[in-house]
């Protein structure tokens, strides 16, 4: 595949802000230059799309020269409706994520970036899946795996995702945390090409103060700990969970383990909105994708920031360079 990086990018839900983002992040000379971009969607949609919105790219087949190579699925009949759920663009942003994986099985590329799908089109396309992250490790044929996000030198896992938070706390067991850290300790070190340093959060206030606040911090989190530390994993906690996060912000730590899904996002969109990359972790396929969904109210206006899918290319390309 040459000495860059090949990064698939699939260019999501047609209906949203993804082609947006895409088109306008590979314009930039910076994000082209790190890797060979292969878009994974329909290229006369996109040519639309470059055209309304001014965007100066040529767009030539996959394995041509002279611009951005495109695998053109063709599978887009004439106007898309903008905004709003629609079949057709949930089907179409299925078949880009299939595709991009038989990319990488036949090893033409090396890594995936992901804009934006619509949860409600994709199941509306066909596609019994939540999201990316399940769809994905479907494909994959992946039993374990967990979100993440990379937010400069912020690294976050999460324990749970999309549960109610009386659903997440009972999640919340020895066990459980073990596995995360284990998990973490495994899949990062090998990501990231060095021995981690993991810290993990706690749940309750002020990692409940010896038990004036709760008591998981005693009872499930702190012999989590211990025990992964007695295999020799680089962990230490449980720390306050309203300071953690930006001292892994600030680097002292290479991921913070979360015990559930918004002290996770909370701290990583407020410190980094718009230039954080959602990281699937257990795939045997590097997976990036960009902090946001597909943005419906302003998708069509051309004013979508693209902050967010320009870092998850490049991180893609990084993180494969990594493996290489």
């Amino acid at each position: 595949m040459g000495d860059r990086p090949v990064i698939g990018i699939t260019m999501g839900d047609a209906a949203g802000i993804g082609p947006e983002i895409v088109l306008k992040a590979l314009a930039e000379p910076e994000v082209s230059a790190g890797a060979r971009s292969i878009v994974i969607g329909d290229r006369a949609f996109l040519e639309r799309e470059a055209k309304k919105f001014a965007i100066r790219l040529r767009l030539v087949p996959m394995g041509s020269e002279g611009g951005i190579e495109v695998l053109d699925l063709n599978n887009l009949s004439g106007d898309v409706p903008v905004g709003v759920n629609d079949a057709v663009a949930g089907r179409a942003s299925g078949q880009y994520i299939e595709k991009a994986v038989e990319l990488w099985r036949s090893k033409e590329i090396n890594a995936i970036a992901t804009a934006p799908i619509n949860k409600s089109s994709l199941n509306a396309g066909g596609y019994d899946f939540p999201g990316h992250t399940e769809f994905l490790a479907k494909l994959t044929d992946t039993g374990e795996f967990r979100m993440s996000f990379f937010a400069d030198q912020l690294r976050v896992v999460l324990l749970s995702t999309h549960l109610p938070l009386s659903g997440a706390i009972e999640l919340v067991s020895r066990e459980n945390i073990v596995r995360l850290i284990e998990f973490s300790d495994r899949t990062l070190s090998k990501l990231l090409g060095r021995k981690v340093s993991i810290a993990v959060a706690g749940l309750n206030p002020h990692a409940s103060e010896g038990g004036m606040f709760g008591s998981e911090e005693q009872k499930e989190i702190s012999p989590a700990i211990d025990e992964c530390r007695s295999t020799g994993i680089n962990v230490s906690g449980p720390y306050s969970p309203d300071t953690i996060f930006l001292r892994g912000h600030r680097g002292e730590f290479d991921v913070v383990a979360a015990l559930y899904h918004d002290q996770a996002t909370i701290p990583v969109k407020s410190l980094s909105f718009g230039s954080a990359v959602n990281v699937t972790l257990g795939l045997p396929l590097i997976r990036t994708s960009v902090d946001h969904g597909t943005a419906f109210d302003i998708a069509g206006k051309g004013i979508a920031d693209t902050s967010s899918m320009k870092a998850a290319i490049r991180l893609a390309a990084e993180l494969a360079a990594n493996r290489s």
